[in-house]
């Protein structure tokens, strides 16, 4: 049967006041949790089938490694790239959790990523086709080890000669190249196929939950939304992330944030983002996940028949849509966060001011957007003409004070720099990349929306030939 949110203004106060708590989550039709154990085979103890604890580890081995990524003094640290690798290829027991921790009264109530789940690592689940958005013609496991070795010898994460800042390069492709490529390109696609993790066995010998919950819990673990997502409005979900408001995250009111149920990760985060200026995209993915798993509980253990399969289907296409526009969305904004921060640095360029803070700033955001628009190639739909011409307005690299950008990568890897396109031509490129953007992906937050700049800033260019290369 489907879920009616019926009271979607119910406060958060009121759903806790009117809950009955099970550990982390609660019976409630909007709580993403306390599904029961439908599993025939299973003769243990455990009464709720929801499980998702893995990717909430790897989400925290995405925060942790994010931060890692910004320690770096300038010089090669082979210290530094080891814990690094160990949060990204290893699963060593032992591992601290960097982000997120405590701050002041948001008190998280794990330390270790082995108290969320034992032996997770990020690399065995990373996207393993070629990134053609990235130089040199490698698999995604090849561009984050690439990476981890240049930030690791970076000065806090920012290399100024080529632009890149590399704590959002990795954090940026790896939410798209884990986390959305393993939801919707396998948990959601293949596991949702007849004879794939089916209902009527177990996902596992042993395991109190069927194929198909499994695979459904596990997609949205991915997705990054706490439990009761849908009892918080976007300000609040997004404040969660930023560790602001303990007694909102805090949903049973034990005075501590437990990351596996209560936190706001990933593209949830972005969701919330975009839904402050007026879009719905995590109640409607959320909405989604609630829905398709009540759908698989109801069958009770049994294979699901087509009818069921077929509505579970229209599920997964809401998740799909969505969560691809939230990521085209936060692409969109972030373009047109380059276009403000080039046209700082050309008066500051053009007064003979000094540009570094403000190059800094512009290349942060420069590698947000490219993160992004890398992750849109994971989710194992063709972008068709659509992506080669993002890849071509972006480039390898942001246009560089002195006309140059990365290019290439050689032989021993070292970034190769050339061409001479100018500040304001890249502009123009940020402009087409937010009107490509929004018709392709039919866009509604469009955050930073700097589509209706074209004719000012041609104007001021005084040049046809920035209209003219795409």
């Amino acid at each position: 049967m489907d879920i009616v949110i019926k009271r979607p203004k119910t406060t958060l106060a009121a759903l806790i006041a009117s809950s009955l708590v099970f550990g982390c989550v609660f019976a409630k039709p909007d709580m993403y949790g306390n599904f029961p154990v439908t599993e025939k085979s299973y003769s243990g103890k455990k009464k709720d089938s929801t499980s998702y604890t893995g990717q909430v580890a790897r989400h925290v081995l995405h925060n942790s490694l994010k931060k890692l990524a910004g320690k770096g003094n300038g010089n090669p640290n082979p210290e530094l790239k080891a814990t690094m690798m160990s949060y990204y290829s290893s699963k060593d027991a032992g591992r601290k959790i960097i982000d997120p921790t405590s701050k002041g009264e948001f008190k998280v109530k794990q330390t270790m990523v082995d108290e969320i789940s034992k032996g997770k690592n990020l690399k065995g689940k990373t996207y393993k086709g070629l990134v053609n958005g990235f130089p040199g013609q490698m698999s995604g496991p090849e561009v984050f080890e690439f990476l981890i070795d240049k930030a690791s010898s970076s000065n806090k994460g920012f290399d100024p000669v080529t632009g890149y800042n590399y704590p959002q390069l990795i954090s940026k492709f790896m939410m798209g190249a884990v986390f959305y490529s393993q939801a919707v390109d396998n948990y959601l696609d293949e596991k949702m196929g007849a004879d794939n993790k089916p209902n009527n066995k177990p996902y596992k010998k042993g395991a109190h939950y069927t194929g198909k919950e499994h695979s459904w819990d596990e997609a949205f673990g991915y997705f990054g939304a706490p439990a009761h997502a849908m009892a918080l409005n976007a300000k609040q979900a997004y404040g969660i992330a930023k560790r602001k408001d303990v007694k909102v995250a805090d949903a049973n009111g034990d005075g501590v944030v437990d990351l596996k149920t209560e936190m706001t990760f990933a593209h949830a985060y972005y969701a919330a983002d975009s839904d402050k200026a007026g879009t719905k995209y995590m109640h409607t993915i959320v909405d989604a996940f609630i829905k398709g798993r009540q759908l698989i509980r109801d069958a009770d253990g049994a294979a699901l028949t087509d009818q069921q399969r077929a509505q579970l289907m229209s599920y997964v296409k809401v998740i799909k849509t969505n969560w691809e526009k939230v990521i085209a969305e936060a692409a969109f904004k972030y373009a047109g966060s380059c276009y403000k921060d080039l046209e700082k640095l050309r008066t500051i360029v053009e007064s003979n001011g000094n540009a570094s803070k403000a190059f800094a700033a512009y290349g942060k955001h420069w590698g947000e957007l490219k993160g992004f628009l890398m992750a849109l190639e994971t989710s194992g739909r063709s972008l068709g003409e659509a992506g080669v011409r993002m890849n071509r307005l972006v480039g390898y690299g942001p246009v560089l004070l002195g006309g140059g950008q990365v290019t290439g990568i050689d032989s021993e890897g070292n970034f190769l720099i050339g061409g001479n396109r100018s500040m304001g031509e890249y502009q123009v490129h940020m402009v087409k990349l937010q009107k490509l953007l929004g018709d392709t992906f039919k866009l509604k937050a469009r955050k930073i929306d700097v589509t209706g700049e074209m004719d000012d800033l041609l104007k001021s260019l005084g040049s046809s030939r920035a209209a003219e290369n795409d």
